[in-house]
């Protein structure tokens, strides 16, 4: 997965909870400008923020090993 899918994926289910960003950023503790960047698929978004935002809009994280 790239950051950009995962940009798309944190948009597509926040627009589908009918949140706003700054309702979303205001969820999760963040500011708005970190939602835009995480949106568009900002490679240096911060890990643990990014994780908050996930948790927040209800999705899960599963990693696997790859081979």
């Amino acid at each position: 997965m790239t950051t950009k899918e995962l940009g798309e994926i944190v948009k597509k289910t926040r627009k589908a909870q009918r949140l706003t960003q700054p309702q979303l950023a205001m969820a999760c503790g963040t500011g708005v400008r970190f939602i835009v960047d995480l949106e568009a698929g900002k490679e240096t978004c911060q890990l643990a923020k990014t994780l908050n935002v996930i948790q927040t809009l209800g999705l899960v994280v599963d990693i696997r090993a790859i081979g």
